[in-house]
């Protein structure tokens, strides 16, 4: 059997270099996201560099990239002081490579220059998508709308325990006279689990609202990259429907998040949102001064009034009082004119009354009865009525007029 024409594994790796490296021979701009990236001790840096596609993000190409330390201070340094972050992962670059392939170690690209201003559209292109994504939903100004209290004292803040914002953040508000009742919800603030951290953060506040007043959601300074989270739709949706005002202090001068523009008040740092809390106390200190000050003016002049008014009705009712008097004293006087006169009609009326009754019993007296020829018969001390009341030999008295006759009945 003839043996069959064929090549080595080595030789194979050998025709594929010299076809890439004939058909790649200068340096090409690529276009990546990078998905890990580490320096190593000798100064060079290691990139795995994927392109996604479709809705669920999905890697649809991969390759291993290196800069090498003699040119990665220059290109790091660059990109950083152009776009403000550091390169990490998660980031859309736009890379100058040349094409390499080596017979153990397979396809690699040597990157040789990046260009800052393709990672700075990336992000501002996904920054407005986040924007118009939370104004097509509606919720854009939602979180402005929520009415803030007149006092701010009860705060719930979402930070870091360990950040440098959060400590400036309580020494700026224990400077101030006013006392402050503060919960830390701690989260994240940086990195790749920040939005995930924030958000479960925030979701524990909700879980809490009738115990705040306000949300502060605060960080220290950083790089650009950091902030990339504060731009992501997740979160800055959250931030936009919360239920109690939220107050924001993120820590970068240049650039406002999409997370400042949907918060009911954005300030830059935490300090500054401390200043702002004590402010807006020293206001209400200063309204509660002034509405005391009013209070004892109005008291005072409502005072005045009332003894003025009290003086006028006094000597209104010392006048009423003697004109009432006066009248009185007149009408007892016409009275006590009167009453003689009436008292001895009064009198006269009564004594012929007391004749006329007189005269009426005296007619009807026993006494007149017997002078007119009538006479009183007793026996045993009681009047007789009846002839049948008295018996043959029973004494009787009769009573007539001039005296007293002694019988005896005799049949």
């Amino acid at each position: 059997m003839a043996e069959t024409q064929h090549i080595t594994l080595r030789e194979l790796q050998r025709r594929v270099k010299a076809a890439l490296e004939g058909q790649f021979a200068l340096p090409v701009w690529v276009s990546a996201e990078i998905s890990e990236i580490k320096v190593n001790y000798s100064g060079h840096c290691y990139l795995e560099l994927v392109e996604k596609g479709g809705d669920n993000g999905v890697p649809t190409a991969q390759a291993r990239a290196v800069v090498w330390r003699s040119h990665y201070p220059r290109i790091s340094g660059y990109f950083e002081a152009e776009t403000g972050q550091r390169l990490a992962a998660g980031i859309k670059i736009l890379a100058k490579v040349l094409v390499s392939y080596h017979e153990l170690y397979g396809f690699s690209l040597q990157i040789t220059d990046i260009d800052p201003s393709y990672t700075l559209g990336d992000m501002e292109r996904q920054r407005q998508q986040t924007i118009a994504q939370l104004q097509q939903d509606g919720v854009w100004e939602m979180n402005r709308e929520v009415p803030m209290p007149a006092v701010v004292q009860r705060i719930a803040i979402v930070s870091s325990v360990n950040a440098a914002g959060y400590q400036d953040f309580c020494k700026e508000l224990d400077k101030s006279p006013y006392r402050f009742s503060l919960t830390l919800f701690d989260a994240f603030m940086q990195g790749e689990a920040a939005e995930e951290s924030i958000v479960e953060a925030l979701c524990n506040v909700a879980n809490n609202l009738e115990k705040f007043d306000a949300v502060v959601l605060i960080r220290g300074g950083g790089s650009r990259s950091d902030l990339n989270c504060f731009n992501a739709y997740r979160l800055c949706a959250h931030v936009a429907q919360f239920p109690l005002p939220v107050l924001t202090g993120i820590g970068h001068d240049k650039d406002t998040s999409v997370a400042d523009m949907v918060a009911h008040t954005a300030l830059k740092t935490p300090t500054a949102v401390a200043g702002w809390l004590v402010e807006r106390m020293a206001g209400i200190d200063g309204w509660l001064d002034c509405a005391a000050l009013q209070l004892h003016d109005t008291t005072t002049a409502a005072m005045h009034a009332s003894e003025v008014r009290l003086e006028r009705l006094s000597g209104e009712v010392r006048r009423l009082s003697g004109e009432l008097l006066t009248r009185q004293s007149l009408r007892l006087e016409h009275l006590g004119t009167l009453l003689p006169e009436t008292a001895r009609n009064f009198l006269a009326r009564q004594t012929t009354r007391l004749e006329n009754a007189a005269e009426l019993i005296a007619g009807r007296s026993p006494e007149r009865i017997l002078r007119l020829g009538f006479a009183v018969v007793r026996s045993g001390g009681k009047a007789v009525t009846s002839a049948a009341a008295v018996a043959a030999g029973e004494h009787i008295e009769i009573e007539v007029s001039d005296g007293k006759i002694n019988a005896t009945v005799k049949s």
